[in-house]
């Protein structure tokens, strides 16, 4: 890619600008329990004692077939199953019983996943400044927050921010929320945790007449993300992955029955629009123009588009196919999306930044030039209720 330069023919100083705000260090988690995609059908109706509905069955089978997903992790197993039969009854209240779960177990997983991205970026705890956690999975006063700070034993002067119930969108949320406390507190170090539960929210029996449950059984995963964000990094004992140039959010007009949740005494309902693919494909194009033009001054043509790398939430393969076909993309331009969801699922929030840290893993193991799979600029999207955008505009850094 040419240098940046903007309107007026200025080049952007987006690669000397240390005060962008950086991600410094990343770290994953999820369950220990994987299950794999084609024993899933039969798992699923095994446990909610629905083996009799054959045909049904066979039509679960295929919606996981179509999926294109492999394997997912996922808390709940048999025996919790047994334990707690009202989660698999769908006309069983169960709310309680989920939370309960929820509560102690969110902030665990969260803190696996803090735990590797605090070793990665090789700094004490104490340098620690403030704390974001985002979770759709469990309401609690206090927050999971809290009780990740006592987890990890970070410093009660923390400053702690609790994020819940957004949606598939919420990591790139996080991450715009994480740059704007950063480049505004000097000296601040943002760990920044999403941590998702999604099936012991919305696992539900099957019934005939609940196709949406079908499909969320069939694509939702457990996992959890943790990231170090900073400005003015001290490269000397700090390695940046990529900096946040622009974070900004946009809602599509009219969209708001694309993507639906109700919290109920029997967990969380979803209903899944089949428009979600078009609304997302009529507008992807504007969203990723607007983003570039304001952050760096780049006017994106026609023939621009796989001048960047890309980072886009997989909630479903048709999401996927969408982004590709509208910006005519080449194949490989959207592999980390296409591999977290084929081995992990849709994990809500977590998932882009799941798809992020393959990406600049993926470079190291291919000699790229830099983090974006050799590439300078890239674009974070993340897609949930709203219908929501976020975009976040990456700049890679050189891998070392």
């Amino acid at each position: 890619m040419a240098p940046v330069t903007n309107t007026n023919g200025v080049q952007s100083q987006l690669a000397t600008n240390r005060g962008v705000a950086a991600i410094l260090a990343m770290g994953t988690a999820t369950p220990s329990n994987r299950i794999i995609q084609s024993d899933y059908p039969d798992f699923y109706f095994t446990v909610t004692g629905s083996d009799h509905m054959t045909d049904l069955k066979n039509k679960f089978r295929r919606i996981c077939e179509r999926s294109t997903i492999e394997k997912r992790y996922l808390h709940l197993t048999e025996e919790i199953h047994k334990a707690h039969p009202n989660i698999s009854d769908p006309k069983a209240p169960s709310f309680d019983v989920r939370q309960e779960i929820l509560s102690e177990e969110v902030p665990k997983l969260g803190k696996e996943a803090a735990l590797k991205a605090i070793k990665e970026w090789g700094q004490p705890e104490s340098k620690i400044t403030h704390l974001i956690f985002y979770t759709t999975s469990c309401l609690n006063l206090p927050g999971g927050d809290l009780y990740l700070c006592e987890l990890l034993g970070l410093d009660p002067s923390v400053n702690r921010l609790m994020l819940y119930y957004q949606g598939c969108h919420a990591g790139g949320t996080a991450l715009r929320v994480a740059k704007d406390i950063a480049e505004n507190n000097a000296g601040s170090r943002v760990l920044v945790v999403c941590a998702e539960l999604s099936t012991v929210v919305t696992f539900q029996g099957p019934c005939a007449t609940q196709i949406d449950s079908l499909v969320m059984q069939a694509l939702f995963g457990d996992g959890a993300v943790a990231l170090i964000i900073g400005a003015n990094p001290n490269t000397s004992i700090e390695r940046p992955l990529f900096q946040l140039v622009l974070a900004s959010q946009t809602t599509i007009p009219k969209s708001e029955y694309a993507i639906q949740g109700y919290l109920r005494e029997k967990g969380a309902l979803y209903y899944m629009n089949k428009d979600i693919p078009v609304l997302i494909s009529n507008n992807v194009k504007k969203v990723v123009t607007d983003a570039m033009m304001n952050s760096v001054g780049l006017t994106m043509g026609e023939n621009d588009w796989n001048s960047l790398f890309y980072l886009v939430h997989p909630g479903g393969p048709s999401i996927l196919d969408a982004v590709e076909k509208q910006l005519g993309l080449e194949k490989e331009k959207l592999r980390a999306s296409r591999h977290v969801l084929r081995e992990f699922g849709n994990m809500w929030s977590t998932t882009v930044l799941f798809a992020m840290d393959e990406m600049r893993r993926k470079s190291v193991v291919e000699g790229k030039s830099t983090t974006g799979e050799g590439l300078e600029l890239g674009v974070l999207l993340g897609f949930g209720p709203g219908l929501t955008v976020e975009t976040v505009v990456l700049r890679s850094v050189p891998v070392v």
